[in-house]
């Protein structure tokens, strides 16, 4: 039963897609830098083995400390496990490759898809005021993504601009739809959020105009552009707002931040 008297809770959100290289981490890292910007307190929960968002936020394996494996695996204290980052407004939950055994140490487990639920309930989270946690999850429908799932209010799908892009859109919708039925009803789809577009090539615009067709307002207005800025950031372990701040992939992650605030109604 939930405390009257605790604060509300942040939104949690998580970015999933079970197809790898479609610039989830890239819109985990940006998203949470735009979100920030706009003054709100976030925190970036890194789920994925390969540990990209804390890299990307300028985090070291050798100094990542207690992860979201000790989170999940030995039901770590959450704030043991945040950390700050050098981008301002947005904490990190890190990742090293010590989660890519999670999944078979988790089967044994009676609350197996409610770890991250609970952990992110921890009254700990209340001192920090987030106003956003996002969830950077795998790129597969593991054990890893249905806690991001249960754990979530909601699930926005980086959808890559490719002829592909709506095959296996499907199965992540079924894992949403099992999700809702087993473990978390009100999860929602954020929405879909088209990456790595290049408005030159026919076919990014024919993918778009599909994808619109086929899921009509869940797509997001907000197209994240193919963009060198975006792809060299990572590489400076910073997001592309702090990298260049004027590029074209800065200013749709901005808008993107802009579109989803509206869709939470916070005033401009």
């Amino acid at each position: 039963m939930s405390d009257p008297t605790r604060p509300p809770g942040p939104k949690i959100i998580a970015i999933a897609n079970q197809k790898g290289g479609v610039g989830k981490t890239t819109t985990a890292i940006n998203l949470a830098a735009a979100l920030a910007e706009h003054s709100h307190r976030v925190l970036l929960v890194d789920l994925d083995p390969q540990g990209n968002a804390s890299t990307g936020l300028g985090i070291e394996p050798a100094d990542r400390g207690m992860t979201t494996y000790d989170l999940l695996i030995d039901e770590a204290p959450l704030d043991a496990v945040i950390r700050p980052t050098n981008t301002a407004g947005v904490w990190l939950c890190p990742a090293t490759t010590d989660l890519s055994s999670a999944d078979i140490a988790l089967v044994a487990n009676e609350k197996r898809s409610f770890l991250l639920h609970d952990a992110l309930r921890q009254t700990a989270i209340d001192a920090y005021g987030f106003d956003y946690v996002l969830v950077d999850c795998p790129p597969s429908l593991s054990l890893l993504t249905v806690n991001a799932m249960v754990a979530a209010h909601s699930v926005l799908v980086p959808l890559q601009a490719e002829f592909f892009a709506l095959e296996g859109l499907s199965q992540l919708m079924l894992t949403i739809r099992e999700v809702r039925q087993t473990a978390n009803p009100n999860l929602r789809i954020e929405g879909v959020v088209l990456t790595m577009a290049d408005n030159r090539n026919n076919l990014s615009q024919q993918v778009e105009a599909d994808v619109r067709a086929t899921l009509g307002e869940v797509v997001f207005r907000t197209v994240i552009p193919r963009n060198v800025r975006v792809s060299e950031a990572p590489s400076h372990a910073i997001p592309v707002l702090t990298y260049d701040t004027l590029s074209k992939g800065s200013a749709a992650y901005r808008a993107l931040a802009q579109e989803l605030r509206q869709r939470h109604r916070i005033p401009a």
